[in-house]
């Protein structure tokens, strides 16, 4: 082997041995890439959707709070909502469903026209604030009061403000 090619063999096994470990950490760190994005996005919740309009499809997001021991009189959302408590718990119930608790972290589907006969915090200590998202293909009030003579009497929430 001349010195030429022997030059070439030393820089090629060199660098070879240089690239060799960059290569196996960036794919280590695409590796580890990969697995971080897996742990920061993650589906929570998913449920179908009614038929809508999609010629006039609008999203809102709103932040409900609750201090300790409120609740709201019942009503209705005329739109598909998805909720999800951000903090403390949340009680809630839909006429005709049981009565459901919701721990922070937790999502919830609600069905358009529902009559929320307890919407609540489920806790006479702590605050409760949770994302309601609403999917709605018309124009209308995102929250209808119900009238209290269409509530059963043994629902009617005790300190329920409007």
């Amino acid at each position: 082997m001349n010195l030429a090619n022997w030059s070439i063999s030393i820089v090629a096994i060199a660098c070879s041995g240089l690239l060799g470990t960059p290569l196996a950490s960036s794919q280590t760190d695409a590796s580890n890439a990969g697995r971080q994005k897996q742990d920061r996005a993650r589906t929570v919740m998913s449920h179908a959707l009614p038929a809508l309009d999609g010629g006039h499809l609008k999203a809102f997001l709103l932040e409900v709070r609750y201090g300790p021991g409120e609740a709201s009189s019942p009503h209705s959302h005329p739109c598909a909502v998805i909720g999800f408590v951000v903090e403390g718990s949340l009680r809630t119930q839909v006429q005709g469903e049981p009565e459901m608790i919701y721990h922070e972290g937790q999502s919830f589907y609600e069905a358009p026209n529902g009559v929320h006969l307890v919407s609540a915090n489920a806790s006479t200590r702590e605050r409760a604030k949770f994302l309601a998202y609403f999917i709605c293909d018309r124009d209308t009030p995102l929250t209808i009061d119900v009238p209290e003579h269409d509530v059963p009497e043994d629902n009617h929430p005790k300190g329920a403000s409007r």
